[in-house]
């Protein structure tokens, strides 16, 4: 009888040293936002306008940017879905 207690008494005393909580430590993620040298412009060249028609109809130029290489980042909504699309001054889409 003092046996089984005794075992007893061990069992849940390594059972109980094992409950503790550890601390699990995830590491925290940083996000850098690079400018892409872009500038604001009013209006774009025809040429887009065109280049946009004819590649997304119904499309509607939300804004405009030009980078000092001359290409264009355009920020478009079609069918209510928003897009970004880049181009070159000949209306060129470019892949980036």
């Amino acid at each position: 009888m003092k046996k089984l207690i005794l075992s007893a008494a061990i069992v849940l005393g390594t059972l109980s040293a094992n409950a503790t909580t550890n601390a699990i430590k995830v590491p925290l993620k940083q996000f850098i936002t690079v400018q892409d040298e872009y500038k604001e412009i009013d209006a774009v060249p025809a040429a887009i306008k065109t280049a946009l028609d004819n590649a997304y109809p119904g499309v509607k130029l939300d804004k405009a940017y030009i980078n000092d290489k001359k290409e264009y980042k355009i920020e478009i909504t079609v069918r209510d879905q928003k897009s970004v699309v880049y181009t070159d001054a000949q209306g060129n889409i470019l892949k980036k």
